[in-house]
């Protein structure tokens, strides 16, 4: 069995023996020759023999101590102590150098430190701020890292979402699809087009992928808007110009009751500028007030409304066909009654029209899911041929339509933090049109989520 490697510490001690021990040889030589009695040799060569043991073990120290010193910081800085600093640092001397290098190390770490702490405050505080889902899958797609647009989006705090798998948590055709790229698709917490993108770090030495949804369609949207009501603002002056030559026609008119004598056929021409008049004045009114309910959706003035409650008011409206209410749970929002009303009276109407054609039916439906509140009306109707127009102002495809109905409604649920759409059902021929609502599972009284 091989022997075992001797100590650094027993090393030194050796070499030290070893290097006085000549000079004590020579010593206890010179003593045991000369002339001197037994006492003065026991005596001296004792002395010799405890000064060269001592001398040895000084040595000793003085080139361990420094070892253990230096040994003792390197630990603390491999422990994340920065503060430790060794006495006797010197430029000049070869081990004071040493001391003075690792003083350095120590400092240069600590500044490090709190860099990268600072750093990394300031990506939490962007990562939680920003409105932008970010996700970290690892190697085997499973997540990581959520922030808060995230948790919105999925409708579920970090706490259940972490350690999940990316099919679990509904994101398994975003990390496979391109990037960038684009993709329509439905989420708890919300729906639209998605832009998509990829990226992949490392953390502990193993590959992580990072995914990032930015919601395009609301931009798009809002951008659309915005065009829509300058386009508005033009049609409105536009259409006030207009009525100058209807006040010009009323004035003829008025001349003409006042002629003395009355042309024969003025009754004639009284009743068509009267009519002309009417019928121009009734249409403009009706022109304007649509474009500008489109264009002037106030913000909203939010109060409790209860769901059930809130729907039977709606459903009372309709009178044409009998809708079929599939009541949830007991369900408290905190919203506008009155936008919330148009919205589903627009919604409830669609669905009546479309289910009138083919004689079928129209449910509406509620529940709670993962912290967000959603409610479908479904109808039997004949189904949507194309979604792409659905939702652009001013089309329709109604023969007395006026193209504002279901873009007002999606800006009231827009304006309420959640989200309005409208699909083909899977089930059976027809469409269903879903409101979906943030809300808060803690509180009984739900808040809605801006």
């Amino acid at each position: 069995m091989a022997s075992e490697r001797p100590s650094h510490e027993r090393v030194i001690f050796r070499l030290a023996l070893l290097a006085g021990l000549p000079g004590v040889v020579i010593s206890m030589a010179l003593l045991w020759r000369g002339d001197f009695t037994d006492k003065v040799r026991w005596t001296l060569g004792l002395a010799i023999v405890l000064a060269w043991l001592i001398t040895s073990f000084v040595l000793r120290e003085r080139v361990i101590r420094p070892l253990q010193t230096l040994s003792n910081m390197l630990a603390a800085l491999r422990e994340g102590d920065y503060s430790i600093r060794a006495r006797g640092a010197d430029r000049e001397d070869a081990l004071g150098l040493a001391f003075l290098e690792s003083n350095l190390l120590g400092e240069t770490l600590r500044s490090q430190r709190l860099g990268a702490m600072e750093a990394t405050a300031l990506l939490r505080t962007v990562m939680a701020e920003i409105d932008v889902a970010v996700f970290a899958f690892d190697a085997v797609n499973r997540l990581r890292l959520v922030n808060r647009a995230g948790e919105r989006l999925l409708a579920s705090p970090a706490e259940r979402l972490l350690g999940r798998t990316a099919s679990q948590v509904g994101l398994d055709t975003a990390l496979a699809g391109g990037s960038p790229g684009t993709m329509d698709v439905s989420f708890p917490g919300g729906a639209g087009r998605w832009e998509v993108r990829r990226g992949t770090f490392r953390q502990d030495g193993r590959p992580h992928t990072l995914l990032v949804l930015a919601d395009v369609s609301r931009t798009l949207r809002e951008e659309e808007l915005q065009a829509w009501q300058r386009i508005v603002r033009v049609l409105s002056h536009e259409i006030n110009n207009s009525l100058a030559p209807i006040k010009s026609i009323a004035g003829s008119l008025m001349a003409l009751m006042e002629r003395e004598p009355r042309p024969p056929d003025v009754e004639t021409d009284l009743r068509s500028g009267l009519s002309v008049i009417g019928g121009r004045s009734e249409a403009l009114v009706r022109f304007m007030s649509a474009y500008a309910k489109l264009a002037r959706l106030p913000a909203p003035q939010r109060a409790t409304l209860d769901v059930s409650t809130w729907v039977n008011r709606v459903v009372r409206l309709e009178t044409r066909l009998h809708v079929c209410v599939d009541a949830g749970p007991p369900t408290t929002l905190f919203a506008d009654g009155d936008q919330l009303d148009q919205l589903l009276i627009n919604v409830v109407r669609n669905a009546v029209d479309a289910s009138l054609d083919t004689g079928g039916a129209v449910y509406i439906r509620w529940f709670r899911q993962n912290g967000t509140f959603l409610l479908t009306v479904e109808d039997e109707g004949s189904g949507i041929a194309s979604s792409s127009n659905l939702f652009v102002p001013f089309f329709t495809t109604k023969p007395h339509g006026s193209g504002i109905g279901l873009v007002l409604s999606r800006q009231i649920a827009e304006a309420h933090g959640g989200s309005l759409t409208l699909e083909n059902r899977t089930d059976r021929q027809g469409c269903v049109a879903t409101l979906r609502i943030v809300i808060d599972e803690g509180s009984e009284q739900a808040k809605l989520s801006t």
